[in-house]
């Protein structure tokens, strides 16, 4: 099965850099193999030119008086197809909360948008990682449909920091989360590039990856899609 491949940009790369971007992953045949996740205000430069495109977060709110908001209706309508909700930098620095997340999700799903939800725990939650990520999984996806989830699993300790998990490691969270979330697919993050791919393709209980830093570069995310999708 073709592992799905996310590209995380944060708030990296302004509208020149976006372009060029562009027409650079256009040369490669494997580069609607992936979504694409940049600033909202570049979704249109991806959706325009028919690339997979996704959103970093959305609102919890349709619409209305919430200045600085940007709802699911709106990320629709300019072309994105996936949105990513939950990601720990949202968790930490916006303050989100399992019950913010699931209002979220709901938003999502109402647009048909396929959500990648993250979940992770943090390095002194390492002893108890397996009641993180239920508690994190059940209380943002409560009575919620499945079918349009996809589960990203993030060891917060192992973003941008170099470290990433062993196979064997990796292979258990995904199997545990897969119980949760019967049939879910499931995601690896956390320090993914073009060294490790070919070692991480590997794993048949993950089905795909989400990455931040490495996706930025375009010459380096290719070479990374291209490893997984052909392995």
């Amino acid at each position: 099965m073709e592992k799905i491949i996310v590209g995380n940009f944060k708030m990296n790369l302004e509208k020149e850099e976006i372009s060029n971007y562009i027409k650079q992953i256009q040369k490669n045949r494997y580069y609607k193999k992936a979504v694409y996740c940049p600033s909202f205000l570049y979704i249109p430069y991806f959706s325009e030119k028919d690339i997979p495109v996704g959103a970093q977060t959305i609102s919890s709110y349709n619409e209305g008086a919430h200045t600085g908001e940007i709802s699911a209706k709106q990320i629709k309508s300019v072309g994105a197809s996936h949105v990513i909700i939950g990601h720990s930098e949202r968790r930490n620095y916006g303050k989100e909360t399992n019950e913010e997340i699931y209002l979220k999700i709901k938003e999502a799903l109402k647009e048909n948008l396929k959500v990648i939800l993250c979940i992770g725990e943090k390095e002194e939650e390492i002893e108890k990682r397996k009641e993180v990520i239920k508690v994190q999984i059940e209380e943002s996806l409560k009575d919620l449909p499945k079918e349009n989830i996809i589960i990203a699993y993030e060891p917060i300790w192992a973003i941008g920091t170099g470290k990433v998990m062993n196979q064997e490691e990796i292979k258990k969270v995904s199997l545990t989360i897969k119980n949760i979330v019967k049939e879910s697919k499931v995601l690896y993050g956390g320090s993914v590039n073009e060294k490790n791919i070919k070692s991480l393709a590997k794993i048949e209980e993950i089905d795909g990856f989400l990455i931040g830093g490495a996706s930025i570069n375009p010459e380096v995310f290719l070479k990374i899609i291209e490893v997984a999708v052909t392995m």
